[in-house]
């Protein structure tokens, strides 16, 4: 049989590269299906399909894992500095690992940041032993090392550390209390019959058209808790610069930033596959795995159609003199 043969190039398909060895794709395969969350077990029998009959065990899914530590190290300490990221969203899970022969809770801290034109991104993440403002501070410092600037509004919850680290690093950014943590702090102090009543009230804060607005209705529920509710009031009281901080930005905007839903999905995510792991050796190989997940994430985000907020909306941080209307454009001059 005859094989034609070109001046240049080649006839031979590229998805049969001439002397690739089979355990390349193996790897692949084995790597592609850990990230996934599929378990070692069932790992092994994907191997075993595949016609590996040695199989595989949990060490050599780590050892072929542990090459993409290269590429992971440089998403982690990839520079910020390309763009300001007006939006940043600070939140924590916690998975299990060994330290020093003993079984205990790591905790991994996750920053998603929204860009000057609109766009989600992953910014960082770590690994420690508890959520300490230490710890925390740490982490931010690292994000400021890299070149994040331009924050404007920082969004989590009130976890002592973190609000602290806030204050001592990301120095002239407001505070956004997440209102959904806020709501299960004060389902706590009320009976259950009357969680309801409390959560349709502290509702109507969110409902209104403006800041003037929001600021007063919140004064006003306040008002209406206190002597029926008292701790439920001085709760509110207390938290209100914090829980109001959203409605000093773009009333579009005002339903992605008042609350750290967002992240909390990530984490979501992160815990599922996680779980499927159960215990982490190490925290080198709990942070390869999450970050993973996030650079897949990362990446869906960029490759998305739509920005999670439009640029023409972005733009109107930059113009606070303006009224604003709910599509987050000018609103029309008044002859």
């Amino acid at each position: 049989m005859k094989i034609p043969k070109l001046r240049k190039g080649s006839f031979f398909p590229s998805v049969l590269e001439r002397r690739r060895r089979i355990d390349q794709a193996l790897y692949a395969v084995v790597i592609e299906a850990y990230v996934h969350g599929v378990s070692t077990r069932k790992v092994d029998d994907l191997v075993a399909a595949l016609g590996v009959d040695a199989g595989i065990s949990k060490s050599e899914v780590s050892r072929i894992c542990a090459a993409m530590d290269a590429a992971l190290e440089v998403f982690r300490t990839r520079s910020l500095s390309s763009t300001p990221y007006p939006y940043l969203y600070l939140d924590a899970t916690y998975v299990k690992g060994r330290v020093q022969h003993r079984v205990v809770s790591r905790a991994v801290v996750v920053a998603m940041g929204v860009s000057a034109s609109g766009t989600r991104e992953i910014l960082g993440l770590s690994i420690g032993d508890s959520e300490a403002e230490a710890f925390w501070t740490e982490f931010l410092q690292s994000l400021r090392s890299r070149g994040l600037g331009g924050v404007e509004l920082v969004i989590s919850d009130a976890h002592l550390g973190l609000k602290g680290a806030i204050g001592a690093v990301l120095v002239g950014a407001s505070w956004q209390r997440c209102r959904v943590h806020f709501r299960r702090n004060v389902a706590a102090k009320v009976h259950k019959a009357q969680g309801p009543m409390v959560s349709a009230l502290i509702s109507t804060i969110f409902a209104q058209p403006d800041q003037a607005a929001v600021r007063s209705q919140f004064d006003q529920v306040v008002d209406q808790l206190t002597g029926r509710l008292d701790a439920v009031a001085e709760l509110l009281s207390e938290a209100k610069e914090d829980l109001c901080a959203f409605a000093a930005f773009p009333q579009s905007h005002w339903t992605k930033i008042w609350s750290n839903n967002p992240l909390e999905r990530v984490n979501a995510e992160i815990k599922r596959r996680t779980r499927v792991v159960g215990i982490f050796p190490n925290d080198a190989a709990a942070l390869r795995l999450i970050t993973a997940i996030c650079i897949e994430q990362h990446d869906e985000w960029l490759a998305g159609d739509r920005r999670y907020l439009s640029e023409q909306s972005m733009a109107q941080l930059n113009a606070p003199d303006q009224a604003l209307t709910p599509a987050g454009e000018p609103a029309p001059a008044v002859s």
